[in-house]
C-alpha cells in the first residue's frame, strides 16, 4: 500500500502536556455510537474538547445504527442479485448521512467542521467492490482544512476506484480507513470509539467475568479479529500492524481507559480470548476426488476465500466451514466445476486466541472436555499456535464461549 506522509517535527524536552496539545488525532466512531441525535450531539461534545486543547482531530464515522442493513434490504427488495457496484453506490450514502450531521452537531456548538467523502478525500482502492482494498491515499485536502483550524470528519467504509467508481471496504471497514488515515497523516493518536471499554477476554455482554485488557499484540488482535470478536475489524489491524500504527480502543459513552493494540512482543505461552463466529457456513461434499477436491480448494484461494476446519472424513469426502460473507463466490466456485453441496448454517466457530497455544500442554483436549462437561455438541476442531477452533451448534455457542473462558480464567491465575 502506497501512503502519502505529511512530516512532522517534535520537540523531545517539552512537557508531556505540550505535546498533547500540538497532536493530530484520528478518531473513529462507529454506527452505535452515533446512532441518533443525542448520541451524535454526545460524539459532538468529545471531539470538541479534544479539540479545545488545541489538537487537529480527523473523525472517520461509520453509517448510523442498522443503516446499512436496512439499505441492504431496500436492495434486496428491488433484486436478489444486485450488481457490486450499486451495492457500493447505496451503502456509501449511509456514512454520507452520518458526516454530514455530525459536521452539523459540531457547528452548532462553535466547533468548525467539515465533512468529506471518501471520494473527496482521496482515498483510492482497487476495483473489488463490497469489498475493496485501500491503495493509496492522498492527504493534501485534509491537511488544508487542518491547517485552516477545521475539525475534518471523513466518511468511513468508502473509497474511489481507478475509473471513478464508488467502492467499499466490507464490513466494519470504517477501521480501516481510520487507520489508514493515522498512517498517511502520520497522527499521532488513532483512537477507536465502540460502544464497550476496550478489548476484553470475551464479550462481556455474554460473559459478565470477562477481563479488560491493559493491552494486546497486533499478532493476537488479528486473530481475534479475524475469528469474530467484533471490537476492530481484521484490516484495520493488519494494516495498523504494516504501517505500526498504535490503536487505542475505548468507549464513546464513559472515559473509562481503554485497551492498546501495539507491537508488544509476545511473552510465554498464553491465552488472551475467547471469541464466537456466527457467520460461519458450513459445506460437506461428497463423491469429490483427491484431484477434484483438491483444485476446488485452490480455486478458493485464488478467489481470496479461505477456508477453515478443513477435514476429510472418509474417502471421496470433503467438509471445510467460509463465513456467510463469502458464499456467493462459493457457490458460483462449486457450480463451476460441476459440485454440489448445501451451505449448512446450524454452526458457529468458538475460539480461543493467545500465544503459543500449540506449546500449552494437552490444550486442546482441555478445550474438548470443557464442552463436554458442559453438555455442549461440537464438530471439527484445530488448534495451532495462535487459536484452538471449535465449530458448535450455533444456538450453543454463547454457552461454548462461557464455557471456554473458564479454560482462559485457569490459565492466567
Amino acid at each position: 500500500m502506497h501512503i502519502l506522509v505529511k512530516e512532522r517535527c517534535f520537540t523531545q524536552d517539552i512537557s508531556q502536556k505540550a505535546v498533547m496539545i500540538m497532536s493530530l488525532i484520528v478518531q473513529k466512531f462507529g454506527g452505535s455510537s452515533v446512532r441518533d441525535v443525542q448520541r451524535l450531539r454526545h460524539v459532538a461534545r468529545r471531539i470538541s474538547d479534544v479539540y479545545h486543547q488545541g489538537n487537529q482531530v480527523v473523525v472517520v464515522v461509520s453509517a448510523q445504527g442498522k443503516t446499512t442493513d436496512q439499505l441492504i434490504g431496500q436492495a434486496m427488495e428491488v433484486t436478489k442479485t444486485p450488481s457490486g457496484r450499486e451495492m457500493d453506490v447505496l451503502l456509501s450514502t449511509g456514512e454520507q448521512m452520518s458526516i454530514s450531521l455530525l459536521a452539523m452537531a459540531l457547528n452548532q456548538i462553535g466547533c468548525p467542521a467539515l465533512s468529506l467523502t471518501g471520494w473527496q478525500v482521496g482515498i483510492h482502492t482497487d476495483a473489488v467492490h463490497q469489498n475493496a482494498r485501500i491503495l493509496q491515499v492522498d492527504t493534501q485536502r485534509i491537511l488544508q482544512q487542518l491547517e485552516k483550524g477545521n475539525i475534518v470528519i471523513v466518511a468511513g467504509f468508502q473509497g474511489v476506484d481507478e475509473e471513478r467508481n464508488i467502492t467499499t471496504l466490507g464490513r466494519g471497514g470504517s477501521d480501516t480507513t481510520a487507520v489508514a488515515l493515522a498512517s498517511a497523516l502520520n497522527a499521532d493518536h488513532c483512537q477507536i470509539f465502540t460502544d464497550v471499554e476496550g478489548v476484553y477476554t470475551a464479550d462481556p455482554r455474554i460473559v459478565p467475568e470477562a477481563v479488560k485488557l491493559p493491552e494486546i499484540t497486533y499478532n493476537d488482535m488479528l486473530v481475534m479479529a479475524s475469528m469474530g470478536a467484533k471490537v476492530l475489524h481484521d484490516r484495520s489491524v493488519e494494516l495498523a500492524k504494516e504501517k505500526q500504527v498504535h490503536l487505542e480502543v475505548l468507549s464513546s459513552l464513559t472515559e473509562a481507559p481503554g485497551t492498546l493494540v501495539w507491537g508488544v512482543k509476545d511473552g510465554p505461552p498464553s491465552m488472551q480470548g475467547i471469541t464466537a463466529d456466527r457467520t460461519v457456513l458450513r459445506y460437506h461434499l461428497t463423491s469429490i476426488s483427491l484431484e477434484d477436491a483438491s483444485h476446488f480448494m485452490t480455486e478458493l484461494y485464488r478467489r481470496q476465500v479461505r477456508p477453515d476446519l478443513t477435514e476429510q472424513p472418509a474417502d471421496n469426502e470433503l467438509l471445510f466451514t467460509v463465513s456467510q460473507h463469502h458464499r456467493q463466490t462459493v457457490e458460483k466456485t462449486l457450480k463451476e466445476r460441476n459440485l454440489w453441496a448445501e451451505a449448512d448454517e446450524r454452526w458457529a466457530k468458538v475460539t480461543v486466541v493467545g500465544s503459543q497455544l500449540h506449546s500449552i500442554p494437552h490444550v486442546k483436549q482441555e478445550v474438548l472436555s470443557e464442552l463436554e462437561e458442559a453438555g455442549i455438541p461440537f464438530g471439527s476442531s484445530w488448534l495451532g499456535e495462535r487459536r484452538c477452533s471449535v465449530l458448535l451448534p450455533r444456538d450453543a455457542a454463547d454457552e461454548g464461549v462461557r464455557a471456554l473462558h473458564r479454560v482462559l480464567l485457569r490459565h492466567r491465575e
